[in-house]
Protein backbone atom coordinates (compact mmCIF):
# COMPACT_ATOMS: atom_id res chain seq x y z
CA UNK A 1 0.00 0.00 0.00
CA UNK A 2 1.33 3.05 -0.63
CA UNK A 3 0.10 6.00 1.87
CA UNK A 4 1.00 8.92 0.23
CA UNK A 5 -0.84 8.10 -2.49
CA UNK A 6 -3.91 7.47 -0.48
CA UNK A 7 -3.01 10.52 1.25
CA UNK A 8 -3.10 12.59 -2.03
CA UNK A 9 -6.32 10.57 -3.14
CA UNK A 10 -8.17 12.60 0.06
CA UNK A 11 -6.35 15.99 -0.58
CA UNK A 12 -7.73 15.36 -4.35
CA UNK A 13 -11.25 14.31 -3.21
CA UNK A 14 -11.78 17.44 -0.46
CA UNK A 15 -11.12 19.40 -3.69
CA UNK A 16 -14.46 18.14 -5.40
CA UNK A 17 -16.99 18.59 -2.57
CA UNK A 18 -16.91 22.67 -2.58
CA UNK A 19 -16.92 22.22 -6.60
CA UNK A 20 -19.87 20.00 -6.69
CA UNK A 21 -21.87 21.82 -4.36
CA UNK A 22 -20.94 25.45 -5.39
CA UNK A 23 -24.46 25.87 -6.55
CA UNK A 24 -26.84 24.02 -3.89
CA UNK A 25 -29.22 26.87 -2.53
CA UNK A 26 -30.70 26.42 1.00
CA UNK A 27 -33.73 25.01 -0.25
CA UNK A 28 -31.92 22.12 -1.98
CA UNK A 29 -29.39 21.63 0.90
CA UNK A 30 -32.73 20.52 3.03
CA UNK A 31 -34.57 18.29 0.50
CA UNK A 32 -34.91 14.63 0.95
CA UNK A 33 -35.73 12.09 -1.91
CA UNK A 34 -37.52 10.15 1.20
CA UNK A 35 -38.51 10.42 4.47
CA UNK A 36 -35.94 8.21 5.52
CA UNK A 37 -33.33 9.43 3.29
CA UNK A 38 -30.46 12.23 4.35
CA UNK A 39 -30.31 15.56 2.89
CA UNK A 40 -26.94 16.88 1.07
CA UNK A 41 -26.97 18.58 4.49
CA UNK A 42 -27.36 15.74 6.93
CA UNK A 43 -24.76 14.12 4.36
CA UNK A 44 -21.97 16.70 4.40
CA UNK A 45 -22.61 17.05 8.80
CA UNK A 46 -21.93 13.29 8.67
CA UNK A 47 -19.07 13.66 6.70
CA UNK A 48 -17.62 16.41 8.57
CA UNK A 49 -17.77 14.28 12.16
CA UNK A 50 -17.06 11.38 10.32
CA UNK A 51 -13.75 13.44 9.41
CA UNK A 52 -12.61 14.37 13.42
CA UNK A 53 -15.03 11.68 15.44
CA UNK A 54 -13.87 8.15 13.14
CA UNK A 55 -11.59 8.43 11.17
CA UNK A 56 -8.38 11.21 12.03
CA UNK A 57 -9.01 9.95 15.42
CA UNK A 58 -9.71 6.10 15.10
CA UNK A 59 -6.60 5.92 12.80
CA UNK A 60 -4.46 7.96 15.15
CA UNK A 61 -5.11 5.05 17.94
CA UNK A 62 -4.30 2.55 15.83
CA UNK A 63 -1.19 4.04 15.53
CA UNK A 64 -0.02 5.56 18.35
CA UNK A 65 -1.64 2.57 20.59
CA UNK A 66 -3.72 -0.08 18.91
CA UNK A 67 -5.03 -1.63 22.45
CA UNK A 68 -6.45 1.40 23.08
CA UNK A 69 -10.09 0.88 23.15
CA UNK A 70 -11.83 3.28 20.15
CA UNK A 71 -14.88 5.55 21.10
CA UNK A 72 -18.14 4.54 20.21
CA UNK A 73 -19.67 6.48 17.45
CA UNK A 74 -23.45 6.83 16.41
CA UNK A 75 -23.91 8.51 13.11
CA UNK A 76 -27.48 7.18 12.03
CA UNK A 77 -28.08 8.63 15.65
CA UNK A 78 -26.18 12.06 15.16
CA UNK A 79 -28.45 13.13 12.90
CA UNK A 80 -30.94 13.52 14.95
CA UNK A 81 -28.96 14.39 17.88
CA UNK A 82 -27.30 16.96 16.90
CA UNK A 83 -30.10 18.14 14.82
CA UNK A 84 -28.18 18.20 11.40
CA UNK A 85 -31.37 19.27 9.78
CA UNK A 86 -31.47 22.54 11.20
CA UNK A 87 -27.02 23.58 10.88
CA UNK A 88 -26.00 26.37 8.54
CA UNK A 89 -25.28 25.13 4.92
CA UNK A 90 -22.36 26.81 4.65
CA UNK A 91 -20.65 26.87 7.79
CA UNK A 92 -21.14 23.02 7.92
CA UNK A 93 -19.27 22.60 4.19
CA UNK A 94 -16.25 25.28 5.52
CA UNK A 95 -16.36 22.93 9.06
CA UNK A 96 -15.50 20.00 6.88
CA UNK A 97 -13.20 21.31 4.43
CA UNK A 98 -11.16 22.65 7.44
CA UNK A 99 -11.84 19.54 9.55
CA UNK A 100 -10.46 17.99 6.19
CA UNK A 101 -7.19 20.63 5.81
CA UNK A 102 -6.47 19.18 9.61
CA UNK A 103 -6.76 15.66 8.85
CA UNK A 104 -4.12 16.30 5.67
CA UNK A 105 -1.51 17.81 7.80
CA UNK A 106 -1.65 15.68 10.05
CA UNK A 107 -1.05 12.67 7.70
CA UNK A 108 1.52 14.25 6.15
CA UNK A 109 3.25 14.59 9.07
CA UNK A 110 3.29 10.92 9.94
CA UNK A 111 7.09 9.74 9.71
CA UNK A 112 6.87 6.16 8.60
CA UNK A 113 3.37 5.44 9.90
CA UNK A 114 3.17 1.46 10.95
CA UNK A 115 0.22 0.57 8.70
CA UNK A 116 -0.33 -2.69 9.62
CA UNK A 117 -0.91 -1.62 12.94
CA UNK A 118 -4.18 -3.16 14.16
CA UNK A 119 -6.80 -2.24 16.17
CA UNK A 120 -9.61 -5.49 17.39
CA UNK A 121 -12.82 -4.17 16.61
CA UNK A 122 -15.59 -6.29 18.55
CA UNK A 123 -17.51 -6.80 15.68
CA UNK A 124 -15.75 -6.27 12.51
CA UNK A 125 -12.76 -7.93 12.87
CA UNK A 126 -8.82 -7.04 12.82
CA UNK A 127 -8.12 -3.60 11.49
CA UNK A 128 -5.40 -1.85 10.25
CA UNK A 129 -3.76 0.87 10.35
CA UNK A 130 -4.02 0.90 6.04
CA UNK A 131 -7.54 -0.25 6.38
CA UNK A 132 -8.59 3.10 8.10
CA UNK A 133 -6.88 4.86 5.68
CA UNK A 134 -8.02 3.19 2.60
CA UNK A 135 -11.73 3.07 3.84
CA UNK A 136 -11.70 7.09 4.68
CA UNK A 137 -11.02 7.44 0.55
CA UNK A 138 -13.67 5.12 0.12
CA UNK A 139 -15.94 6.60 2.37
CA UNK A 140 -15.49 10.09 0.22
CA UNK A 141 -16.40 8.03 -2.92
CA UNK A 142 -19.54 7.04 -1.80
CA UNK A 143 -20.34 10.03 -0.25
CA UNK A 144 -19.50 11.42 -3.47
CA UNK A 145 -21.94 9.34 -5.55
CA UNK A 146 -24.95 10.21 -2.93
CA UNK A 147 -24.41 13.71 -3.12
CA UNK A 148 -24.32 13.49 -6.86
CA UNK A 149 -27.32 11.26 -7.02
CA UNK A 150 -29.27 13.54 -4.63
CA UNK A 151 -28.22 16.83 -7.01
CA UNK A 152 -30.20 14.06 -9.86
CA UNK A 153 -32.92 13.61 -8.24
CA UNK A 154 -33.67 17.15 -7.17
CA UNK A 155 -32.86 18.60 -10.36
CA UNK A 156 -34.79 16.00 -12.11
CA UNK A 157 -37.76 17.43 -9.74
CA UNK A 158 -37.13 20.95 -10.55
CA UNK A 159 -36.61 20.45 -13.98
CA UNK A 160 -40.53 19.31 -14.21
CA UNK A 161 -42.28 19.27 -16.85
CA UNK A 162 -39.15 18.61 -19.02
CA UNK A 163 -37.03 15.22 -17.84
CA UNK A 164 -33.57 14.19 -18.05
CA UNK A 165 -34.21 10.72 -19.40
CA UNK A 166 -32.45 11.38 -22.55
CA UNK A 167 -29.12 11.77 -20.77
CA UNK A 168 -29.45 8.04 -19.66
CA UNK A 169 -30.28 6.13 -16.66
CA UNK A 170 -29.38 7.14 -12.87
Amino acid sequence: MDGSALIRRLATQAELFPRILDAVSPAQALWRPAPDKWSLLEVMCHLRDEEREDFRHRLRLTLEDPSQPWPGIDPPGWVIERSYARQEWCAVLADFLAERTASLHWLESLQDPAWENAYEHPLLGTLRAGDLLASWAGHDLLHIRQILGLQWGWNAQEDLPFTPEYAGEW
